[in-house]
Parts: C-alpha cells; sequence; structure tokens
C-alpha cells in the first residue's frame, strides 16, 4: 500500500467511526474541502465539518457501522476511493425527528484527492433521500 492509501484508509477509519475532525485532522490539509450532491450535505463545504457531522450520525445510530466493498488509488490522479455501506438504526436522541427505531443500508463512495501525502478534498457519492426515507426521516 502507497503512503496515500495508508493515509487514505486511517482516515476513512477514523471518520466512518465518528472519531470527529481531531482524530481526522492529521491526514488532511487544515483547508481540507468537501462536495456532495446530497441535500443533508447541501451547506457542508469543508471536510472539517463532514467529519464533526459524521460524530454526529454515529452519535444517532449507536450501532453505527461500515462495510468496505472496494477500494482503490489512482497515483497519476493523486486519489484514492472507497466504495462502502453504512449500517446503522436510529435509536439515539436528537436528530431531525424523535429516534425512529429503523435501520438503513445504504451505498456511499468516497474519492479523496491528495496534495502531497495529505487528503486536500473529498466528494462523496451517496443517494442521501434514499436513506432519510429508510430511517423515517422523509417521505
Amino acid at each position: 500500500m502507497t503512503d496515500i492509501a495508508t493515509t487514505a484508509r486511517a482516515f476513512f477509519d477514523a471518520c466512518e467511526t465518528g472519531q470527529g475532525w481531531a482524530a481526522c485532522a492529521p491526514f488532511c490539509t487544515p483547508d481540507a474541502t468537501f462536495a456532495a450532491q446530497a441535500e443533508p450535505l447541501a451547506e457542508v463545504k469543508t471536510l472539517q465539518a463532514y467529519c464533526d457531522w459524521m460524530t454526529m450520525i454515529c452519535g444517532l445510530m449507536p450501532d453505527a457501522r461500515y462495510e468496505l466493498r472496494a477500494w482503490a488509488e489512482d497515483a497519476d490522479r493523486h486519489c484514492v476511493i472507497a466504495f462502502a455501506v453504512f449500517h446503522g438504526t436510529h435509536t439515539g436522541a436528537g436528530g431531525p425527528v424523535p429516534p425512529t427505531g429503523r435501520s438503513v443500508q445504504t451505498d456511499y463512495v468516497y474519492a479523496r484527492t491528495f496534495t502531497g501525502e495529505k487528503i486536500s478534498h473529498m466528494t462523496k457519492v451517496w443517494n442521501a433521500s434514499w436513506a432519510m426515507r429508510a430511517l423515517g426521516w422523509a417521505d
């Protein structure tokens, strides 16, 4: 595994287990950006804000976990991609509605772009509206 793939994997584990920006920051540039064409993340523009959003999501779903399905590195483009499935049940307090007790299994892809050996941008590809309906958070 190359240095960027090792960094990407460490970041992925920290982010997906809700450890927040403090745990993810060492793998990223301080001004790392974020993008997603997903309604719940429309205002999230920094990787720091996304990592903190994941902390909140893991709080709403204490059983949150991921299942890594595929991993790829594109060395020419300084990019590492992960395809995974997020699993969780809304039993934690807070969120858009009271705990629904409903579960979700939702596919997503992270494409992380590197500047040197640190992540400088991440794009998330995710069908958020499907996931929100599965959790009972939207009609």
